[in-house]
């Protein structure tokens, strides 16, 4: 993963990382919050070794003060020291427990013994730092060798007696709310990576480009309202995803479609991605610029259309296909005339045989001469094989990826199922992209619209489909009882 990569899992787990990182600091807080406090209390002894006046002597006896230091540092914190402490305060501890409180250092190049007591109280802490560097000093007059003379040749002067602590030297609370962010913020980078691989859902472009090197063609931005008003051109044309399938119809003209250059399925991996919702708008698109389109309702299995525009449903494809009726008698025109629908008809027991059948070929071949473009509907390509069959008798397919609803292996299967017919795959439509509050979808551009409402355009647009000339359909049922 590159630097953008973790950009990218930041941006889009930023709320998390926060999260986690204000929990390391909290938890920090509350476990310092529950340790007692502890105090240090501190005192020093010198040691003084006799030595005699020549260089040689003078030096000698450094050396020996020296390992005389050393070795009473050990003697500080061993029983013969610490029990007679003990007795002397009555202390509830042993020689050994004692010693986990006592800490002897020695600075280097000197002859003096540090002594530091630790313990949640001050005063007791003080308490035992003095009764220790008294003891010391016996145990050090006790194991003194004696001189010529009769003297002590070491001796050991308490230089700085112990006093209360007023503050405590520990916890440290800066030190340990530090590191409490530190493992916050490494837990919540942790988790945001973690979950960025194992979510496995396309909800951007990036998610796209992990699976696929084919090109995203169209971004539709999300609309809440989309399923009470999916002809968008007719509810909201100047919304923002109005301005997504306009978008999606100037790439089209850009495509390479094959031998039947006008005509293209629109089809998704799985059920729910809005691939009707997406063929039923870029055809109004494409009627909008002035194009003769037949959108056609090739989904033999769940079909949609006839309800979603509120047409006769009982005849239609089908029945052209098994010779029933005609092209001509069954599409249905909708909007100012350009734009013509062809519904499902009646549910077939054998989808597949109908639509890859010589007769469903040259259905498509008639309505590709009698328009300019021809959009199909068709079944996702994960759970039948119709639209891969569909797609190779087309100019090609558009596949619908909405936004979150998909995975990316199933992504892959279903690009695999279009190669393994030769199908020509144009592009990949991203569906219901999350827009940001400035009212328009920065894609590779940083123009956005004025923000304005789904709800506000509807009214804008009442007064203009009251003077509007919508054809009104003519039951194809009609049509074909009169032509008989």
């Amino acid at each position: 993963m590159e630097l953008t990569d973790y950009l990218r899992i930041l941006r889009k787990y930023w709320v998390s990382v926060v999260a986690v990182f204000l929990v390391g600091i909290a938890v920090a807080a509350a476990a310092t919050l529950a340790m007692k406090p502890v105090y240090t209390a501190s005192t020093a002894i010198f040691l003084t070794v006799q030595s005699g006046d020549t260089a040689g002597e003078l030096n000698s006896g450094s050396s020996y003060a020296e390992n005389q230091v050393r070795s009473y540092a050990q003697v500080v914190t061993s029983p013969i020291v610490l029990q007679p402490v003990i007795d002397e305060l009555g202390l509830n501890l042993t020689p050994a427990k004692l010693a986990d409180k006592v800490t002897a250092t020695v600075p280097t190049n000197t002859a003096i013994i540090g002594i530091e007591v630790t313990d949640n109280d001050p005063t007791v802490a003080a308490t035992i730092a003095n009764a220790i560097g008294a003891q010391v000093t016996t145990i050090v007059e006790s194991l003194s060798p004696q001189s010529a003379d009769g003297t002590k040749r070491v001796t050991a002067t308490i230089i700085a007696p112990a006093s209360v602590p007023t503050e405590w030297t520990s916890p440290r609370v800066l030190l340990n709310l530090a590191l409490g962010a530190l493992v916050g913020l490494l837990l919540g980078f942790g988790q945001a990576v973690l979950r960025a691989r194992l979510d496995t859902s396309v909800v951007t472009e990036d998610d796209v480009a992990e699976v696929t090197d084919r090109s995203v063609v169209g971004v539709i931005a999300f609309d809440a309202g989309a399923s009470a008003h999916p002809l968008i051109f007719e509810a909201a044309p100047h919304s923002v995803r109005a301005e997504s399938y306009r978008r999606l119809r100037t790439n089209l003209q850009f495509l390479e479609l094959g031998e039947r250059r006008s005509s293209v399925v629109v089809t998704s991996s799985i059920a729910g991605e809005g691939k009707t919702t997406t063929a039923l708008n870029l055809a109004s698109a494409l009627a909008d610029a002035g194009q003769s389109v037949l959108l056609v309702d090739a989904d033999l299995r769940r079909p949609s259309l006839a309800k979603v525009l509120n047409l006769d449903g009982t005849v239609g494809l089908t029945d052209v296909v098994i010779g029933r009726a005609t092209l001509a008698q069954v599409t249905q025109p909708i909007g100012r005339g350009n734009l013509h629908v062809l519904v499902s008809g009646q549910i077939p027991p054998n989808p597949s045989e109908l639509l890859g059948s010589q007769q469903m070929q040259a259905v498509l071949a008639e309505a590709t001469d009698r328009y300019d473009m021809v959009i199909v509907d068709s079944p996702p390509l994960l759970p039948v094989t119709d639209a891969a069959v569909l797609a190779r008798e087309c100019g090609g397919a558009l596949l619908v990826i909405g936004s979150g609803t998909l995975a990316r292996p199933q992504l892959a299967g279903a690009i695999d199922s279009l190669e393994a017919v030769e199908a020509d795959l144009l592009g990949l439509v991203l569906n219901r992209v999350r827009t940001d509050r400035r009212g328009g979808y920065g894609y590779h551009q940083h123009y956005y619209y004025e923000r304005q409402s789904d709800a506000e355009a509807l009214k804008v647009d009442e007064s203009v489909k009251r003077h509007s000339t919508r054809s009104v359909p003519v039951s194809p049922v009609d049509i074909i009882e009169s032509a008989r």
